[in-house]
């Protein structure tokens, strides 16, 4: 299976003109790579013309959905709305989220209604610094209590392990500590949910330390928010896995 790399644009470029640059970049730069799937998630307000436009070269991804079909929820997306603007995956749970609110039972919502409407789900888990620092086991209890509670009900998805601290800090995790916790969302959740998952490391990717991350068999892949709205940082990184 190919690795798969996602780039989170989050609220980034200002304008639909710099998104479409940006993209047109990307695909310029990564048209030979074949050992990689590339997914773009850029912001809702340009989604559906970019992905229209370049759906047959590139996958499109959405930041985030909303749990109901239709509705009074202003400001909310659903799921069929991003099956019409072309889109393929959804992110679910992301830490940014998650600081504005976003509970685990929404989180939850979210997935499964994402997974009915037939998309793609990448739920993002991860522990904040304070955990962290008691050590890896600490880490992992954190993590396994967040799948315990985003996941119920729920089967087939893939999972993004960001540590909260590494997002956007320039301060990555250490790549062996990635591949342990990647091996051990692996581990429980064959043993909880009787399914086999594919687990991608986000948090500070860049194009010198991608290839660590993205080397060992546990990892399959990243999901990269910064290095992505540079077109050759974002190069770098798929070339690590060719």
């Amino acid at each position: 299976m190919k690795e798969l790399i996602i780039g989170n644009w989050k609220m980034n470029p200002q304008t639909y003109a710099e998104a479409e640059r940006l993209l047109e970049s990307v695909l310029k730069r990564t048209k030979k790579i074949k050992n990689a799937e590339l997914v773009v998630c850029p912001p809702f307000v340009w989604l559906t013309d970019i992905s229209h436009k370049y759906n047959k070269e590139i996958s499109f991804g959405a930041q985030d959905v909303f749990w109901g079909d239709a509705g009074a929820y202003t400001g909310e997306v659903s799921p069929k709305m991003l099956l019409s603007s072309g889109v393929k995956y959804v992110i679910v749970g992301h830490s940014e989220r998650r600081t504005l609110c976003e509970t685990d039972e929404m989180i939850n919502k979210k997935a499964k209604a994402a997974l009915r409407a037939g998309l793609k789900v990448v739920l993002c888990v991860g522990e904040p610094w304070s955990v962290r620092k008691k050590g890896l086991a600490a880490a992992k209890k954190f993590v396994k209590n967040q799948l315990q509670k985003d996941l119920a009900g729920i089967k087939l998805l893939i999972i993004a392990y960001e540590p909260v601290w590494a997002i956007g800090t320039n301060r990555a995790d250490k790549p062996e500590d990635a591949v342990e916790m990647a091996r051990f969302i692996k581990k429980s959740l064959v043993i909880s949910h009787k399914s086999k998952v594919r687990v991608l490391y986000g948090g500070s990717v860049n194009p010198r330390n991608a290839r660590a991350f993205l080397s060992p068999k546990e990892i399959d892949g990243a999901l990269v928010g910064k290095a992505s709205l540079n077109a050759a940082d974002f190069q770098k990184i798929i070339e690590s896995v060719e």
